[in-house]
């Protein structure tokens, strides 16, 4: 075990694997023996290295749209944790199961913020949440209409962006 690892170094490695590399092998490599990832809104992920092998090779990995980009907007380093803000863009050109399970591709550009809390044992990942807002996903695809209920699309990713940006239009529309 290393005695204080970079995690900002290991996260981004992960990452990379993940995101760049595309490569579900080594991801694994990066993570603790019995690691579990949840992405939040949609139960997506999975528990221990065979199971979590499974989800990122056939439904994270190769489900990623082409165009995925991952914008910083802010990142908390603990003793052995990482909290990562960021903005998740993609165009929905494929079946994204641990996003979008079931919904066949709308060839809609999204931009949606999301959280991700990393936990660390030593110098490999040992857990994931990752949270998003699943209603702007869905109304920015299309599948949820936005009038009437308290929900958003795109605008909440630029209000994250842009602190400049209206707020209380949801209050305001009464």
């Amino acid at each position: 075990m290393v005695s204080d690892p970079d995690l900002n170094a290991l996260w981004e490695r992960h990452c990379e694997l993940e995101f760049s590399a595309h490569d579900a092998a080594q991801t694994m490599t990066t993570m603790v023996a019995q690691p579990y990832v949840n992405h939040v809104p949609t139960m997506t992920g999975g528990v221990g290295q065979e199971a979590l092998h499974h989800f990122y090779a056939t439904h994270f990995i190769p489900k990623l749209p082409a165009d995925t980009k991952l914008i910083p907007v802010s990142r908390t380093i603990g003793d052995n944790r990482i909290v990562d803000e960021l903005i998740f863009c993609f165009t929905h050109d494929r079946e994204i199961d641990f996003l979008l399970p079931g919904v066949a591709p709308t060839h809609k550009y999204v931009e949606v913020p999301l959280v991700a809390i990393v936990t660390f044992e030593g110098d490999k990942i040992a857990n994931e949440h990752i949270y998003w807002d699943q209603a702007s996903v869905l109304v920015q695809i299309g599948l949820l209409d936005p009038m009437g209920l308290p929900v958003a699309g795109v605008e909440t990713a630029r209000k994250v962006l842009d602190r400049s940006q209206p707020s209380n239009q949801l209050i305001d529309r009464k």
